[in-house]
C-alpha cells in the first residue's frame, strides 16, 4: 500500500478520570470518530477512544464509493477524517486499549494504562475483521489483487477473471456482482456450497462462471500483483495453478464484540444486534459499524451509524433530564 503522505497520530486528550463523560466513543474508524463528532457538536461531554486511527480503512488502499470524494487514496481519507475532528477539537484519547466494560448506575470502562472512564451513554464502534484464508501470499498481495471487499473493490476488476473465495451466501452473491463487471468469475469452495440453492441454479447459469468445488487454496502466487492460486482439488489429490487478476475472500467476518459478551445482546455471529436506532439491548449503550449485525459493511454506512447513535444518544440524556 502506498501512503501519499506520514498520518499524524491524534494527540492524547487530557483526561480527568473523574468526569463522567455525557458520550463515549469506542473506536477510532468511521463510525467512532462519526459518532463523536455528532455528539461534541449536540454539545455534549464527549471523548473519543481508541488504538489505531483509521480503523478498518487501515486493510484498504484505495475508496471509490464514499460520496464526494471519489477515489481517493484510503490514508488521505484517514486525514480528511482526522482533520475534521481537530477542527472541530473533539477530544481524543488514543493509543489505549479498554480492558472490560461494565454497567453500574452509568458505563465504567477499565483501560490498560489502569485508570477507568465512567459515562452516561457509550457507543461500541471496534469494528471487526475478515476472515482470513491463512495462506502464503495473502498478506503480501492484501490490496493488490486480495480483496475483502466486492462493494469496494469490484470496478477495479472490470473485464478482468477474478477468483472467489468461499461457499456461503455472500460470497456467492459477491460472484454474481461480479459476474456482471468481470470477464470471467471462478469460484473456489474447500467442500461443497452451504448457499442457497436458488443462488446456485443462478449462478450455474452464467455464463462467464466457473465453479471448483472441494479445492483448496493453498498459495496466492505474484509478483508486483497477485497473478493466480495454487490450489489442492481435494479429490483427485492433484494440485494446479489457477491464473487470474484478483481474489475476493468471502469466507466470513470475526466482529471485535468480545467486550460486550454477557453484557450486550450478540448473535450466533457474535455481531452485535442493534435496532434502527443503533440502540443494543442496554439502555444507553450504541453500537455501530462493522461491529454490528448490519450484514452492509461499507465505510459510509458506518460513519451514517455512528451519527445516529450520536443524536439518540443525545435525545436519551435529553429524556432523563441528565444534562
Amino acid at each position: 500500500m502506498m501512503f501519499n503522505f506520514q498520518i499524524e497520530k491524534p494527540k492524547t486528550a487530557p483526561v480527568d478520570y473523574q468526569t463522567l463523560y455525557d458520550f463515549i466513543a469506542l473506536g477510532l474508524g468511521p463510525a467512532g470518530m462519526n459518532g463523536a463528532l455528532y455528539a461534541k457538536r449536540k454539545g455534549l461531554k464527549t471523548l473519543l477512544v481508541g488504538y489505531d486511527l483509521g480503523g478498518q480503512l487501515n486493510n484498504t488502499s484505495d475508496v471509490d464509493n464514499y460520496l464526494g470524494l471519489g477515489n481517493i487514496d484510503a490514508s488521505d481519507m484517514i486525514h480528511k477524517f482526522n482533520t475534521h475532528i481537530k477542527e472541530l477539537e473533539v477530544p481524543i484519547l488514543s493509543e489505549v486499549k479498554v480492558i472490560s466494560i461494565q454497567k453500574y448506575e452509568h458505563f465504567e470502562i477499565a483501560l490498560d494504562n489502569g485508570e477507568t472512564l465512567k459515562t452516561k451513554t457509550l457507543l461500541y464502534a471496534f469494528g471487526g475483521n475478515p476472515r482470513k484464508l491463512g495462506v502464503p501470499g495473502e498478506y503480501e498481495f492484501a490490496s493488490k489483487g486480495v480483496s475483502y471487499c466486492v462493494t469496494c473493490d469490484a470496478p477495479f476488476f472490470k473485464q478482468r477473471h477474478v477468483i472467489v473465495a468461499g461457499g456461503g451466501n455472500s460470497a456467492l452473491d459477491a460472484a454474481i456482482d461480479l459476474a456482471r463487471l468481470a470477464s470471467k468469475v471462478t469460484i473456489v469452495h474447500r467442500s461443497q456450497f452451504k448457499g442457497d440453492q436458488t443462488t446456485v441454479n443462478q449462478l450455474k447459469k452464467m455464463p462467464n462462471v466457473e465453479m471448483f468445488l472441494e479445492t483448496q487454496i493453498l498459495e496466492v502466487k505474484g509478483e508486483i500483483t497477485m497473478t493466480g492460486v495454487q490450489v489442492l482439488d481435494k479429490k483427485t489429490k492433484t494440485e494446479r495453478f489457477i491464473e487470474a487478476d484478483g481474489i475476493f475472500i468471502e469466507i466470513g467476518h470475526i466482529p471485535n464484540s468480545n467486550l460486550l459478551e454477557g453484557l450486550a445482546n450478540l448473535n450466533n455471529s457474535k455481531e452485535i444486534i442493534v435496532d434502527r436506532f443503533q440502540q443494543t439491548n442496554i439502555e444507553g449503550l450504541y453500537a455501530a459499524g462493522d461491529v454490528t449485525d448490519n450484514p452492509n459493511k461499507q465505510i459510509i454506512i458506518a460513519a451514517s451509524e455512528g451519527a445516529v447513535a450520536a443524536l439518540m444518544a443525545t435525545s436519551y440524556i435529553n429524556q432523563k433530564g441528565d444534562k
